[in-house]
């Protein structure tokens, strides 16, 4: 049979997708002074499930109110919001999409104006300037297990609220990532040392939370390829962590790589000129990872990154080492792009990356026009990358401003 990106596609737990287009979880800031979900979100998912893509994969939702991502982060920690869950929940499943909640701890890469003393496995601080990420504590083995329960019960609130599954965050360098990574992770208990032992924060995780929603409950889970670092959690690793993320019956694996020190998600594994030269079914960063997770198991895959034509979207899926195409920014600016994609076999997402001057300012700028869509209000194309950094500084402040300040003691 012919697999192209209009395919549909049945989960291991029995749940049907109608594309092979998923819409790449993407940071969205957008919560309220408590973080709560707004109607904020649901306009702006709203769009995006009228948009066309099989799957919607949600920004990350927090699962302890202490350390968070950003100050827009959704929480789930004893703050309420039910209600606006549901109206969320409601918006990102019209059209018969699949809506993932993405469910998260941002570890030692939470801001210093969240918490100036985020956790971690170990007190090892990141790389970068300790401005802006204050010195990690490390965990004890109770706030471990206790950090397991958080994810279970956040996504149990997400099946009670409507959401069509979860996906557990455990990629980029937030703290499941971190106790994948023997660079941050030094432990000498069970949570470290060995992989089986830096895995076991994620499969306790993962097994948890399968026996808070059931088997019927789609579990993703999102997991670098490797971290891109000299000594941390390499590809091997990855390869053997996917064969116990398949024991452990998840349902769909979102292929990913870097962290806040090695931001290979940005640009991908390989180096820029090298994706220039690549040829077009080789468009997607961390696509050539994927051919290897392939050999390793048969959880669907989803490959996010560097996808942009109809063409080698098809051409992947042809290849069989990927399931599942993940677009983001595109979709941060035409909200309509998966329909787009799905009528026509010439058709292409647009790399809006590419004409924002200065570059250092692209960050900012797809999430101002995210906040647009969410505002009821269309793209701004003609927005410099200058522009956008002042607004979404201004914007960053403002909301870490009011942050009602919950950390507890």
């Amino acid at each position: 049979m012919t697999i192209d990106i209009s395919s549909p596609l049945t989960l291991p737990c029995g749940v049907s997708v109608k594309n092979r287009i998923a819409k790449a979880p993407m940071t969205e800031g957008l919560a309220d002074e408590m973080n709560r979900a707004t109607a904020r979100h649901e306009t702006l998912y709203r769009k995006w499930a009228e948009g066309g893509a099989g799957i919607l994969v949600t920004g990350n939702v927090q699962v302890d109110r202490r350390f968070l991502e950003r100050p827009g982060n959704v929480v789930i920690d004893q703050n309420g919001g039910l209600e606006e869950l549901q109206a969320f929940a409601a918006a990102g499943t019209v059209n018969n999409t699949l809506l993932l909640m993405q469910i998260g701890h941002a570890g030692r890469q939470t801001p210093r104006r969240v918490n100036p003393q985020p956790v971690a496995p170990s007190e090892i601080p990141l790389a970068l300037p300790d401005s802006a990420f204050g010195r990690p504590r490390a965990l004890s083995s109770e706030e471990v297990e206790d950090v397991v329960e958080r994810f279970a019960h956040v996504a149990t609130i997400a099946k009670e609220t409507g959401f069509s599954g979860v996906q557990i965050h455990a990629a980029h360098g937030y703290l499941i990532s971190e106790f994948l990574s023997p660079l941050a992770n030094q432990r000498q208990d069970k949570w470290g040392g060995s992989l089986e032992n830096r895995a076991r924060l994620l499969r306790e995780v993962v097994r948890t939370t399968r026996r808070a929603v059931g088997p019927e409950f789609p579990i993703s889970v999102k997991l670098n390829s490797s971290d891109f670092q000299n000594g941390g959690f390499s590809h091997e690793d990855c390869l053997q962590v996917v064969k116990w993320l398949e024991q452990d019956s998840i349902d769909l694996l979102e292929i990913s790589g870097g962290n806040y020190e090695n931001p290979a998600m940005m640009i991908g594994g390989r180096g820029a000129d090298e994706i220039k030269g690549t040829t077009i079914a080789r468009e997607a960063y961390f696509l050539d990872y994927a051919a290897n997770i392939r050999k390793a198991t048969a959880v669907p895959l989803m490959v996010t990154g560097g996808f942009r034509t109809r063409s080698a979207m098809d051409a992947a899926l042809l290849e069989g080492n990927v399931d599942f195409i993940g677009i983001g920014r595109p979709m941060c600016v035409d909200t309509d792009a998966p329909n787009q994609l799905l009528v026509s076999k010439d058709a292409e997402a647009i790399a809006y990356e590419q004409s924002i001057k200065p570059s250092k300012g692209a960050l900012g700028w797809f999430c101002l026009n995210i906040i647009r869509h969410a505002d009821g209000l269309d793209a701004d194309t003609d927005m410099t990358g200058g522009d956008a950094i002042n607004a979404y500084l201004v914007n960053e402040e403002n909301t870490a401003a009011a942050l009602v300040d919950r950390r507890l003691d």
